[in-house]
């Protein structure tokens, strides 16, 4: 790594109700095989004793900088963040995962073998899939392929599993000023359109929570599913690349958070509270349901599953809500 040793790279982490796994979390980012890092932490006004956890490790390794704020959430955490940074290169993560070791050295090689200003992996480690991918490739994806990926969801749509170049963020004033929830789908397509090329590869190097009670993909909030389906429209809307392919697939994910509107409110238990929502939503699903099963780019099987969503969205619904049930229980007991 001796062509990257003065290529700093920046890895924000906002901190909220992470007191159980933070230990692991900066644990993780300190024992990287790439050591020219500095980690900020954003202390998000968080209740527990997350913040003191923060100031214990700053006090032992000058590379951690702790930002103590009133809690105002995640994307203004992580707007905060980027402010402080001097890296050369962005990185976020949340305060519940945990890095491989080789997760910053993986990135930048990418960055170093393709020419790009942005990377991502295909697929990310999980609590409940540690199997790391056998084969191994490396893509240069032009800002078109890249968005397509992600908006696809081919690629995990959040903004921890990916590096950016920091003058590219800063030059063209890219943010987290967007709803939480999508809120990392809106800036990753934002920094692949702005960036020249986007290297993929298909290691496994981010380790994504699925068993933590308080993280915002677990509670059931209906406003996380109306923010989703906010910022999807607004990508659509502020897109720079407008090809055919990228409003195709900015219009399978608009069908897509449809469903899991559905999702949200069927798994709160708020169908009266939300009818409008609800019922929009139904009518949604019907009406893109052709238009996104014949000019999606995606696989026979989830073409498929366009036409069984949109026929019967309530039963489908009803089905993933006892399976993110069941799943979030196994993945509890799993991990005691």
């Amino acid at each position: 790594m001796n062509s990257m040793i003065n290529d700093k790279v920046s890895i924000i982490v906002p901190v909220y109700k992470s007191e159980a796994f933070l230990h692991q979390c900066i644990d993780s980012v300190l024992a990287q095989t790439y050591q020219d890092i500095e980690l900020i932490l954003v202390d998000d006004g968080s209740p527990d004793n997350s913040g003191k956890i923060c100031d214990e490790y700053a006090l032992k390794d000058n590379r951690i900088h702790v930002i103590h704020k009133n809690n105002g959430g995640t994307c203004e955490a992580r707007n905060i963040g980027m402010q402080q940074a001097s890296g050369k290169y962005l990185m976020f993560m949340d305060g519940d995962d945990w890095l491989a070791k080789n997760c910053v050295e993986y990135l930048l090689r990418l960055l170093q073998q393709t020419g790009a200003e942005m990377a991502m992996t295909s697929e990310v480690f999980t609590t409940r899939n540690f199997k790391q991918n056998k084969d191994r490739w490396i893509k240069k994806l032009t800002p078109e392929q890249a968005v397509c990926e992600i908006l696809y969801v081919k690629t995990p749509v959040g903004p921890w599993n990916k590096l950016y170049t920091t003058e590219v963020i800063k030059k063209n004033h890219l943010n987290f000023s967007v709803p939480w929830f999508g809120e990392g789908l809106w800036f990753s397509v934002m920094a692949a359109q702005y960036s020249n090329f986007v290297a993929y590869g298909n290691q496994k190097v981010y380790v994504y929570r699925k068993n933590n009670p308080n993280s915002g993909t677990t509670v059931r909030n209906v406003q996380h599913g109306l923010n989703s389906l906010q910022n999807i429209y607004y990508i659509k809307e502020k897109l720079i690349i407008r090809t055919k392919n990228t409003e195709y697939a900015a219009n399978w994910h608009i069908w897509k958070n449809n469903f899991n509107l559905l999702v949200f409110i069927i798994g709160a238990n708020a169908q009266k509270e939300y009818r409008r929502e609800y019922d929009m939503a139904l009518c949604k699903l019907r009406q893109m349901m052709m238009s996104v099963f014949f000019h999606s780019n995606i696989s026979i099987r989830r073409r498929i599953g366009i036409i069984g969503l949109s026929l019967m969205p309530k039963l489908a619904a009803k089905c993933a809500v006892m399976l993110k049930e069941y799943m979030f229980k196994k993945d509890v007991k799993s991990s005691k």
